[in-house]
Order: structure tokens, then C-alpha cells, then sequence
């Protein structure tokens, strides 16, 4: 156990060190392709109509007529220091900015991944179960569509759907507009819970439902297929075998050592989900007007703003390769047999 720990934590050790290398290739390009893009970010601030002394003045003090070599440096030297920046739309400092649009997108992945495991394994176990029956042809079919439909369409239907035509759900948003939020933590359904208010609780709740069964459902199709084919390849291997000969029942096989080994990708995968959701998922945010950092994203780059879209895109970077990092040590901690 020892020594499989410390082949973890080498392991760890050298993720680690290669997060900066990583980090530090993304903020360059972020700040390469921003500056080469069309546009100028002080028309967006001050409209194309303003005179040409403001536009000097705004430029010389946001630093954009400094050499670009200059604006480099500084911008690498702020990111080390988790200096983002002020938004140049708000004024608003970027980071104040990222942490209070990011719960609203992780309440959204969680409760999205969680919707996915709700439907997506039952449909892998029945197509599993029934191998080249009608069901399991079903349930191969909804894996594949599901997976195919973009994401902003399936977000746009189930608003005609449910909102429109049957009015069952909101449009769109978070909570309700002229009702007060509760704020501990910035997670609505959390925040509701530890308050003690089942109304706001029932209000996040209802706005949250739409978007995160449609996303669930749009994603149930890579747990279903995951699901049945780890799992089929873990049923025909030698040791189940060995188990059933030993007087093993079915049951006690599938629930201690089939689907333990079968669920070790899906943890993969549901943390890579979780990752990408967290500011991948921008037409959904803004299909659904959800105030998560994909939303946000999209904001700043209508606007052209710079700084926050930088801080956003490096921010979201750093939880992704974080998440990757924590995944892939658990799946080591979890498989021994993983060799480094």
C-alpha cells in the first residue's frame, strides 16, 4: 500500500509541476488571439462616436498604448499574483467578477451530471441486460442521439417544450427577479437549505430543473454507452468466471467487483464533465440567460473586454487542469493496477 502511495504521489509531483507549462502556453495564446482579433475594446466602452482625446486618454490608462512586448510581461506578472485585472465594461475587478458567476455554473454541472447518472444508467444496465433485444437497440439509439444534439438546440426545444407550450417550467434565469436571494455561500439550493427558507429552496429549484435535466439528458448518452460496454467487457473477463466457480452468487459478483471496476471510467469521465461544464457550456448558459461564467464569457467577448475575458478563460483553465489533476490521482488511488 505504501509503495503504491508513493507512485501516487510522484505521480501527483510531476502533474504538478507541469500545471504552470500548461497554464503559461493558455495565457499567451488568450492574450495573442485577443489582440489580433478585429475591434477595439475602447469603441466598445466609449462607442465609436467619441472624440479622439477620451480615446487617447482611456487608452494611455488602460496600458493599451504601451508596446505589446510590455503589455505581456505585465499581464503574466498579474496572473502569477492572481491579479486579473479590472473589467473594463464594470470597472469591476475580474476576479470578484469569476467567483460570484462560478457557483451558479457548478450548481448547474452538478445537478446536470447528476440528472445524466439518473438516466443514463439505468439505460446502459437495461441494454446490457438485454443484448440485442428491441430494448437494448432503444436504448443504444437515445445514447447516440442524445450525445449528437447540440446542446443550444436541445436547450431551445425543451424551452418550447415546457416553458412555452405546456408552461410548466421558466424560460430562463436563476431565481425569481423581484425575490431575495439567499447569500452564505453563492450556491442557491445550498444557500436556501442552510437559511432554512423552503421557499427560495422551491423557487431554485424550479428554475434549476429545466436546464439541468435537458443538459443531463444531453449527456446521459456518454454514461449509458460508458456504462454498457465497461461493464460487458468486465462480465466475460476471467476472475468474474473464476467467482462463479467458486460458488460466487451473480448478484454478490456484480455488486462487489463487476460494477465497482466498471464505474472506474465513468469517474473519469464525470470529472472531466464537471470540469468543462464549468465554463464550456456557454450557449446553454445563455439559451437558458443562467448567470454562470459561460454567460459571462459571452458577455465580455460581445464588449470586447479584454481583461475579463482573459481572466475568465485562465480561471477556468486552472479548474480544469486542478480537476483533471484530482481525477486522475483518485482513479490511481481507486485502480492499484495503473502503472506511472
Amino acid at each position: 500500500m505504501s509503495r503504491n502511495l508513493n507512485k501516487i504521489l510522484n505521480y501527483s509531483l510531476l502533474k504538478i509541476c507541469l500545471i504552470p507549462i500548461m497554464l503559461w502556453i493558455i495565457s499567451s495564446l488568450v492574450f495573442i488571439l485577443l489582440r489580433v482579433a478585429p475591434g477595439d475594446p475602447v469603441d466598445a466602452i466609449l462607442g465609436s462616436g467619441a472624440d479622439d482625446v477620451s480615446r487617447e486618454f482611456l487608452r494611455n490608462k488602460l496600458g493599451l498604448n504601451e508596446p505589446l512586448i510590455n503589455q505581456y510581461f505585465s499581464y503574466i506578472k498579474n496572473i502569477l499574483h492572481l491579479d486579473f485585472g479590472q473589467s473594463l465594461s464594470t470597472q469591476e475587478p475580474v476576479l470578484n467578477i469569476i467567483l460570484k458567476s462560478l457557483p451558479a455554473s457548478l450548481e448547474l454541472g452538478f445537478f446536470s451530471i447528476l440528472s445524466a447518472a439518473l438516466i443514463g444508467f439505468p439505460l446502459g444496465l437495461i441494454g446490457l441486460k438485454n443484448r440485442g433485444k428491441k430494448t437494448d437497440y432503444i436504448a443504444r439509439i437515445l445514447g447516440i442521439a442524445t450525445y449528437a444534439i447540440p446542446p443550444f438546440w436541445g436547450a431551445m426545444l425543451a424551452q418550447l417544450l415546457f416553458s412555452v407550450f405546456f408552461n410548466i417550467s421558466p424560460i430562463g434565469g436563476r431565481f425569481p427577479i423581484f425575490q431575495q436571494q439567499p447569500q452564505i455561500t453563492g450556491f442557491l439550493v445550498l444557500d436556501s437549505i442552510l437559511s432554512n427558507n423552503i421557499i427560495a429552496l422551491k423557487d431554485s429549484l424550479y428554475h434549476l430543473a429545466l436546464p439541468s435535466i435537458t443538459l443531463g439528458f444531453l449527456l446521459s448518452g456518454i454514461f449509458t454507452r460508458s456504462l454498457r460496454v465497461n461493464l460487458g467487457k468486465t462480465l466475460k473477463s476471467d476472475y468474474v468466471d473464476a467467482a462463479l466457480c467458486r460458488g460466487i452468487s451473480r448478484g454478490k459478483i456484480f455488486l462487489n467487483h463487476a460494477l465497482p471496476n466498471a464505474l472506474l471510467p465513468i469517474v473519469t469521465i464525470s470529472g472531466l464533465t464537471m470540469a468543462s461544464l464549468a465554463g464550456g457550456a456557454l450557449l446553454f448558459e445563455v439559451t437558458f440567460s443562467w448567470p454562470g461564467i459561460a454567460l459571462r464569457l459571452h458577455e465580455a467577448i460581445s464588449q470586447r473586454d479584454y481583461t475579463l475575458v482573459q481572466g475568465i478563460v485562465i480561471f477556468t483553465s486552472m479548474l480544469i487542469v486542478s480537476l483533471n489533476l484530482l481525477v486522475d490521482i483518485l482513479i490511481a488511488y481507486l485502480d492499484p493496477r495503473i502503472e506511472y
